[in-house]
């Protein structure tokens, strides 16, 4: 059975960070990714990131990865396990994993980080099973990671930052973008990404949405309808698009299975776009020592990610009895990002999101404290 002071499971944005700042605070951990390299999300952003400096504003994505990277290589207290599933955590704090060569192996930490991230939703549509349909991450995938084109002719399901974002990228590898589709009467994504694929004349067709796919035996075309007020398809709206690749862009759901199992106290929030963990504001949930970050708690971007990663990196540290000198001030500085980057309109879903699923921090910050606050006369 191995050993590890802290389990980070998962390692993208989230869960790169929270690795960090755990093993600089001195504890010893092991980062466990199920792919075969690290970054996540991060390895196919090839746009450039906004926010403050401290979130790597103005620089690529697959840079930061990189650069996130390269510090944990830096560490002798950080073991990285690439390739390697967690299966289960269970009530005896015993977490199993399961390599993709066929190795199977427990572990015993003294405090879990899980940051699993999001998996991509999907629309149900006749025909919706034909080659040529994919979901965004696979889309950005196949062009940034491997370097190939999905198709010549694509339209885009869904008018979020990502849906913007891959279109653009589409474009930037000479795929032709035959329009965007998004169902709601406004865009949601950020203006700015919108006005870069309106100024390379792609049409944004709110209030629309996939009636029908069609094809044999890979896509050739698709009917898209328009919506009414209601959200119902209006007969005789139909228009006819000749595309061979469907990307659809619709958005995520935190993958929360293994906390579900762990028996953290789970709910359903809408405006976090599914089942997140109950958690306090240093990111550990109801069961004491299982911290998160990043999209496994709530779908934000990867500057938010970051920033709970080394928040959930520090608190997790700080409970195993790991301390320094600036310990409050970096946790201080780490949650005024986080209400920076969640500031005005467009981060007010977020903030109520927050606000249902955030409990009150234990009286004691470190499981040593909380050990001799339940000595008699401590």
């Amino acid at each position: 059975m191995k050993t590890a002071d802290i389990l980070v499971i998962g390692g993208g944005p989230a869960g790169l960070c929270a690795t960090l700042n755990a093993a600089e605070m001195g504890a010893k951990v092991l980062l466990v990714e199920r792919d075969d390299a690290l970054g996540g999300q991060l390895v196919k952003q090839t746009h450039m990131f906004f926010g403050s400096e401290k979130q790597y504003a103005s620089t690529r994505g697959i840079d930061i990865g990189k650069l996130l990277i390269e510090k944990i290589g830096t560490f002798e207290n950080v073991e990285v396990m690439k390739e390697t599933t967690v299966i289960g955590i269970y009530e005896d704090g015993v977490v199993t994993l399961e390599e993709r060569h066929g190795g199977y192996l427990k572990v015993k930490p003294e405090s879990i980080i899980v940051t699993t991230g999001a998996s991509e939703k999907f629309l149900g549509f006749p025909n919706n099973d034909l080659p040529g349909i994919y979901g965004a991450g696979a889309v950005q995938t196949l062009m940034n990671v491997y370097g190939v084109k999905p198709g010549n002719n694509v339209l885009m399901v869904g008018a979020g930052n990502i849906g913007l974002i891959v279109s653009y990228q589409l474009t930037q590898a000479g795929v032709n973008v035959a329009g965007i589709v998004e169902a709601a009467p406004k865009i949601g994504g950020y203006l700015v990404h919108a006005s870069k694929v309106r100024r390379m004349g792609i049409p944004i067709y709110t209030s629309h949405t996939v009636k029908q796919a069609h094809g044999s035996d890979r896509l050739t075309g698709v009917t898209m309808i328009q919506l009414d007020e209601k959200w119902q398809q209006v007969p005789g709206t139909e228009k006819e698009i000749e595309v061979d690749v469907l990307c659809i862009s619709v958005g995520l759901s935190p993958l929360s299975e293994l906390l579900h199992q762990a028996g953290c106290e789970i709910k359903y929030v809408a405006s976090l776009s599914g089942f997140v963990p109950v958690r306090d504001e240093n990111m550990m949930t109801t069961q004491e020592g299982i911290f998160v970050a990043g999209d496994v708690g709530g779908i934000e971007e990867a500057s938010s990610a970051m920033v709970e990663g080394y928040l959930a990196g520090l608190s997790a540290a700080e409970w195993l009895g790991y301390s320094s000198d600036t310990l409050t001030e970096r946790k201080t500085d780490l949650k005024e990002q986080l209400r920076s980057l969640r500031s005005g309109p467009e981060g007010a879903r977020i903030r109520q999101g927050i606000e249902q699923i955030t409990r009150q921090a234990p009286g004691n910050a470190s499981r040593k404290g909380q050990a001799m606050a339940a000595v008699p006369g401590k």
